[in-house]
């Protein structure tokens, strides 16, 4: 391994920082040669000749110093000067230092040089946790890789990789954390919420922990930044690297199926059959019966010799498509209005908009043709699974809108009969067009 490791270093090596070192160390070993020879000198009385080496070796330094020392400085990476670090002391640190404070009053009362011995190798302890420390959180590159879909209250695995950089040396005892600053904003979404510990990663090499992350509601998620953390090694200080990020994931509203989806779901079933009654009559198929299916449809006599229910399919039926629509107009807000009766619509307003999630996944399982509309969005009508998730992020930003002109985005439908409508809105009732009821289904938001 060592022969190895001085056979890359000698390959990667920089020649012309090399050429630059020799000529400094040369040209500085010249001038304190001069330097001794100028201080000879002097002891014998020479005045001119000492201050003039003397004018030399300090010419030959400065030289040094003005041409070569720039262009090494130029060659050397001082990234880990940026790094900003937080420190933090432990209880074991306190204790420590409790101890070397009586060290020090017990040497400086006694003179004792043991005592002496003992304070200083205390001391060098804490210079040495502090340098390998920071040499263990330095030249590590932190990754973050989350899933391409997110749904609100299901669990996925996030991915933390550490990539250590050094060339010879490796990292130990590293925890990665989630938003580490101090001026993190109350109630900031936070998408690494748990530590992930990473007990040993070699040099030139990356290191892959998995965690479970759970976002509980809809919406967008931000990282600002993550800690990389280390004890190592005596566990004295606590230091954190601050890691800036700019992570944002889109969080979509939950899709599980709820009793108040089962109970809409069949109304919404019967209206839809409704609708499209008549358009299709030439059999295409026939296939075993659903739960989802209507009894219409039961073909008895290919029953019965089936021994289960088959259904009849027709070649139109294929060609449903259904306009989902979320309105998300509340009104201008009431200066009267208290607290508790806010917090209560925003319960169900957060329904509503599960209810719209659960529907839109509904036909794309079923692969209907499908588009979804807001009042200031909307997809084109296309298979389900084309627009799905272009329908679920909208949901995910989606907020109560008292602004929002909900009469004329609503009467705008009214004309259109080629489709059938699925509409969730707060409107009142008699504020609906009535052209609207003959070809559309409504869910109101006060109601869930």
């Amino acid at each position: 391994m060592a022969e190895s490791t001085l056979h890359r270093l000698w390959e990667q090596r920089d020649r012309g920082g090399w050429r630059n070192f020799a000529l400094a160390i040369a040209v500085l070993s010249g001038a304190l040669i001069v330097a001794l020879f100028s201080a000879a000198a002097a002891q014998q009385g020479r005045i001119v000749l000492a201050a003039t080496t003397t004018a030399v070796a300090l010419g030959l330094a400065g030289w040094v110093a003005v041409t070569i020392v720039p262009r090494l400085a130029k060659r050397t990476s001082l990234r880990w000067i940026v790094y900003q670090v937080d420190y933090k002391l432990t209880r074991e640190g306190i204790i420590y230092l409790a101890a070397v404070f009586i060290l020090v009053l017990a040497a400086v009362n006694t003179g004792n040089n043991m005592l002496f011995m003992i304070l200083a190798c205390a001391l060098a302890g804490i210079l040495i946790s502090g340098v390998l420390s920071r040499a263990v959180l330095t030249a590590v590159n932190l990754h973050f890789d989350l899933p391409e879909h997110i749904f609100a209250g299901q669990p996925v695995l996030a991915e933390v990789e550490l990539q250590n950089e050094k060339q010879m040396l490796p990292s130990f005892s590293l925890r990665v954390v989630g938003d580490p600053k101090k001026d993190k904003k109350p109630g900031a979404s936070e998408i690494l919420s748990k530590p992930v510990f990473f007990p040993y990663i070699p040099r030139l090499n990356s290191s892959r922990q998995k965690v479970e992350v759970t976002f509980p509601r809809r919406g967008v998620y931000r990282q600002d930044s993550f800690g990389i953390r280390t004890r190592f090694p005596f566990g004295f200080f606590e230091k954190t690297r601050i890691v800036d990020s700019n992570l944002e994931i889109v969080v979509y509203p939950r899709v599980a199926d709820t009793d108040p989806f089962y109970e809409v779901l069949p109304l919404i079933s019967g209206e839809m059959s409704s609708q499209f009654r008549g358009r299709g009559h030439e059999l295409h198929s026939l296939r075993e019966y659903t739960t989802n299916d209507s009894a219409r449809f039961v073909d008895w006599k290919v029953s019965a010799r089936a021994g289960h229910l088959m259904v009849r399919e027709f070649a139109r039926e294929d060609e449903r498509r259904v306009l989902l629509i979320f309105d998300p107009f509340v009104g201008p807000p009431s200066s009267d209005s208290d607290e508790p009766a806010v917090a209560n619509y925003s319960d169900r307003f957060e329904r509503a908009v599960s209810m719209a999630a659960c529907i839109a996944w509904h036909f794309n399982m079923l692969n209907s043709g499908l588009q979804f509309r807001t009042h200031k969005f909307s997809t084109p009508m296309a298979p389900a699974n084309e627009i799905i998730y272009d329908a679920l992020r909208e949901l995910a930003r989606i907020q109560p809108d008292p602004s929002s002109l909900g009469g004329a985005f609503l009467d705008d439908l009214a004309s259109d009969h080629e489709f059938f409508k699925i509409i969730i809105t707060a409107r009142p009732q008699a504020s609906i067009p009535s052209a609207l009821w003959s070809s559309s289904y409504f869910l109101f938001i006060d109601h869930l």
